[in-house]
């Protein structure tokens, strides 16, 4: 998909970072919107730094639920008639826990959102998707669902659903108009460690001090990877060096990336003592 001029474009977690990047940078290209998030004034405020005169439909809602996702997406088609790109961007994190400590009920919630949002979002779309000559559903994992971390396992296990998902929907499509992408940002300073179950002050500093991408960045990047057809959209160098490292070694590169994040965490956790 090269141009994006009028094409109708439904992002999911549009109220910030990355989500609200991308709703900027595809109107300023002349897309049609459809925008989602569970925060009514955040999403407002994303619409307010839209360029005039985007065409654009709002929908607040919490993605974890089947029944608003699928009446969202009657409402989209009821507007515009189509819809040629879906992004299932909306996710939140959890603190750091070791797994046998973890709050399962938070564990579910990051499941729900992370991964069921993407689930309900990708089915509810891709019929309608697959009615265009050509389409995108891209869905957000992350660097997360490159290789598992430390503390992080349900961040993990909903991002590492996420790329499973994107690698089984890509050979089942592979024949039609539909592209599947599965996007893997690294290092994007967002708002997602304040927004995190259980916020913790040490979460926000490793993010000002590590996580130097900015969202824009991130959309750019993504919609560069889309008009090129990449179906795996890597963000930032950490992204790909991860990428490629745990590719050719698995279990060594798993294991040296954690050191290197264990490392930072305790840097940053010196700093604030």
């Amino acid at each position: 998909m090269k141009d994006f001029k009028n094409k109708v474009v439904v992002i999911t977690g549009a109220g910030s970072g990355i989500g609200r990047a991308l709703a900027v940078a595809w109107a300023s290209q002349g897309a049609k919107l459809a925008l989602n998030d569970y925060n009514a004034a955040a999403l407002q405020q994303t619409i307010a730094q839209l360029p005039p005169p985007t065409d654009v439909f709002e929908s607040v809602f919490d993605v974890s639920h089947r029944e608003r996702m699928e009446q969202f997406a009657e409402a989209v088609i009821h507007r515009f008639g189509r819809v040629d790109v879906v992004v299932n961007n909306a996710g939140i994190g959890l603190g750091d826990y070791p797994f046998a400590e973890i709050d399962l009920n938070h564990f579910e919630q990051v499941m729900d959102i992370n991964f069921y949002g993407v689930l309900y979002g990708s089915r509810a779309f891709v019929p309608h998707l697959l009615k265009q000559p050509e389409a995108a559903l891209v869905n957000i994992s992350s660097v997360f669902g490159l290789t598992g971390i430390a503390l992080s396992s349900a961040y993990c296990a909903s991002k590492f659903a996420v790329h499973g998902l994107n690698q089984s929907l890509q050979q089942e499509y592979v024949n039609s108009p539909l592209t599947v992408y599965s996007v893997h940002p690294g290092g994007i300073n967002t708002n997602i460690a304040k927004n995190s179950i259980d916020y913790k002050e040490t979460h926000d500093a490793f993010h000002k001090q590590f996580l130097k991408l900015s969202p824009d960045y991130a959309a750019q990047v993504i919609l560069q990877g889309i008009q090129k057809g990449r179906q795996k959209i890597l963000i930032g160098s950490e992204a790909h060096q991860l990428d490629f490292v745990t590719r050719l070694f698995p279990r060594w590169g798993g294991r040296l990336i954690n050191k290197i994040i264990q490392h930072q965490v305790e840097a940053v956790r010196k700093k604030l003592s």
